[in-house]
């Protein structure tokens, strides 16, 4: 069932019908009530939330579960909280900006992690990892699961410094702002040491490199110093023999080859980042996921989302690495009835 055509999928062995994976839709209780038959509110209590979503899970029939372990809660007192709009139900997870510990790109330059943040205790950090990665099993055992790092590279160092003085920072001294990510790196390996050692078979990497439109510095700046820090982070993951996964939002198309040669056995992209291209040169040889627009299912017609998951699969069913998904979430302000419709074209069109 689910975890086996996850699994074969993710070892590119082409199982029978097209896995699928989605975002954010667990927090849709409209959605979660009209498929389960268990009513669901934004301020219901967790026991019936999890009743609901893992009822939805079977129903919808999840292969593979996203997940991570460490963001930016380890930075402590120097993460930069740069607030959050509303997006879930209820508006939960709205945050009002925050004040950062640092005070100019000075700051920012001179940043050692080691000294801010400390070394981590490695049996621990697999003790924390096993705890997580059973939990995540227990709560969906029938799909692929997994442990991960939210806070990869550049995803740290923008939560560590916020937009504004990151950007400032490496446009003031490109070099010295390449050292801090070298160090930042540095630290970040010792969480990939211990996920290689962790019971999981696979490894979520996250690192929001671009934004929508692409590159936000110099393509240059990220072959030198993004790129090779991914290559040493996989090698012990690889050399534990873990399946490792790539995730970024916004388009890095420019970067799929600088991904792929890094050792990633796999893609997730929201719509932007060119699938087409990823089918075309890593279909056979690597997994990929994603990447229906999540516009079209908020904003379309019924016409519009059949459309739009014929595009995904016109583009992937032929590779046995591709996983259906809403590549940038169904968040909970999507029009129950298109949710409903995007689950049942995937359905008509997932049997191979």
């Amino acid at each position: 069932m689910s975890k086996s055509d996850g699994m074969k999928a993710l070892f590119l062995e082409m199982p029978d019908r097209v896995p699928r994976t989605e975002y954010s839709i667990l927090g849709h209780p409209e959605v979660l009530s009209r498929v389960t038959g268990i009513s669901v509110q934004a301020d219901s209590d967790s026991e019936t939330w999890k009743r609901a979503q893992q009822a939805f899970l079977k129903a919808w029939n999840f292969d593979f579960m996203w997940s991570i372990d460490i963001d930016n809660k380890v930075l402590g007192e120097y993460y930069t909280d740069m607030g959050h709009a509303s997006y879930a139900a209820g508006g939960s997870d709205f945050r009002a900006v925050g004040k950062s510990k640092f005070e100019d790109e000075d700051d920012v330059l001179a940043f050692d992690p080691w000294q801010a943040l400390g070394e981590q205790k490695e049996a621990e950090l697999v003790s924390f990892f096993n705890k997580r990665y059973r939990q995540n099993c227990e709560f969906w055992d029938d799909a692929v699961n997994m442990n991960g790092v939210y806070i990869t590279c550049m995803s740290g160092l923008i939560d560590l410094f916020g937009w504004d003085l990151l950007l400032t920072a490496a446009g003031v001294d490109p070099k010295a702002f390449g050292e801090v990510t070298n160090r930042y790196a540095s630290w970040v390996m010792q969480y990939m040491k211990a996920l290689a050692k962790c019971d999981s078979p696979v490894i979520m990497i996250h690192d929001d490199i671009v934004w929508t439109e692409g590159a936000f510095l110099h393509p240059d700046w990220y072959r030198r110093y993004i790129f090779p820090n991914y290559k040493k982070y996989l090698k012990p993951l690889l050399e534990a023999g873990k399946r490792v996964v790539f995730t970024s939002d916004g388009n890095y198309s420019a970067f799929i080859d600088d991904i792929a040669d890094c050792g990633f056995h796999g893609f997730v992209l929201e719509p932007t980042t060119d699938m087409a291209y990823i089918a075309k040169k890593y279909g056979k040889t690597h997994a990929f996921i994603g990447n229906a627009d999540t516009r079209i299912l908020l904003l379309g017609t019924r016409e519009d989302i059949y459309r739009e998951v014929k595009r995904c699969m016109n583009i992937g069913k032929n590779c046995p690495g591709f996983f259906m998904a809403v590549g940038n979430h169904i968040p909970a302000n999507t029009p129950a009835d298109n949710a409903l419709w995007y689950n049942e074209f995937y359905e008509q069109m997932a049997k191979r």
